[in-house]
């Protein structure tokens, strides 16, 4: 918080006018002290731009850090998590499409409509979901919601997203109406969904400030830090033999970057290779966003290599 510092003209009144008595000498007030750098300990609204956003993501201070990247991604940021003091960024306002980062948001309308004990009833729409999948959903057998948030979180089964949206709303239509009524909540600017699991790109967006703000809410929720930061689970399911297994996408879980505690992975044709992701070292906590990254797991290890140190 940058303190302005005010200059003070003081001037004494004359005791005893004519009388010769020296004036006295004040002392200068003392300098206000800058208040530690504050921690968010929920979402709080702070203003950036036309309105809100959940995060305070500061931008208006300059880059703590330099990365050169040969092949740069078009867009991203480094950012501490609990702070919102960013490290490093490149395009934080582009809009771009952002494929399964979109679930994140699917994933927190989940948890704010539904309990963990919660049944799903898997739907013929959801079994032929395209693309990415968990595969082995039980038709017309009810599935434990819990289960289906692992699914769409860690191999980012777009069947397990439309599962899940019509458990909560009835359609797929209706809750990507509810996902964009919740990211107007949230004053995510840049951000606009067309669909409940990012496979089609048309005017399914968004840019790495709105995702700082996103990746904040989902490790706000403990059942869906818990998720995201798992890199693999068992669990039992109602196929044949009774269990599956699911590996986490994310990069740096995968090559076991120190600290890691989740997010996203995402990636189409035009959005390319997209990663958000969040790590635990020194105390503290910073997420990265990179979308259409060349590699966004070697480019994310590198910023946060760096993040860490400047932090000291």
């Amino acid at each position: 918080m940058r303190v302005r510092a005010a200059a003070i003209a003081a001037s004494a009144p004359i005791a005893g006018c004519g009388s010769g008595a020296p004036l006295p000498v004040q002392a200068p007030p003392a300098r206000p002290k800058a208040p530690p750098e504050q921690i968010q300990v929920a979402n709080g609204p702070i203003i950036i731009g036309p309105g809100p956003s959940p995060l305070a993501v500061k931008l208006d201070a300059p880059d703590a850090i330099r990365v050169p990247f040969h092949r740069p991604p078009r867009a991203g940021l480094l950012f501490d998590l609990d702070t919102g003091r960013v490290l490093w960024r490149r395009n934080p306002t582009r809009i771009l499409p952002i494929a399964s980062l979109t679930k994140m948001m699917t994933a927190l309308l989940v948890v704010a409509n539904e309990g963990p004990a919660a049944m799903v009833r898997i739907t013929k729409e959801a079994r032929q979901a395209p693309d990415s999948r968990v595969g082995l959903l039980p038709k017309k057998k009810p599935v434990r919601l819990e289960s289906l948030l692992y699914g769409l979180l860690l191999p980012s089964g777009n069947d397990a997203a439309h599962a899940l949206a019509q458990k909560v709303s009835g359609s797929s239509r209706a809750f990507v109406v509810a996902m964009n009524a919740r990211a107007q909540r949230m004053s995510l600017g840049c951000t606009h969904f067309t669909s409940v699991d990012g496979y089609i790109d048309a005017g399914n967006h968004s840019c790495a400030i709105d995702l700082a703000a996103l990746a904040r809410a989902v490790l706000d929720q403990p059942r869906l830090a818990r998720v995201v930061g798992s890199r693999s689970v068992v669990l039992r399911f109602p196929t044949k033999g009774g269990k599956l297994y699911l590996f986490n996408n994310n990069p740096l879980l995968r090559t076991g970057y120190p600290g890691t505690i989740g997010i996203k992975t995402g990636y189409t044709d035009a959005a390319g290779r997209c990663l958000v992701a969040a790590v635990r070292g020194q105390g503290r906590r910073l997420g990265v966003v990179l979308l259409h990254s060349y590699d966004p797991g070697l480019q994310a290890q590198k910023l946060l290599d760096r993040g860490f140190r400047a932090l000291g």
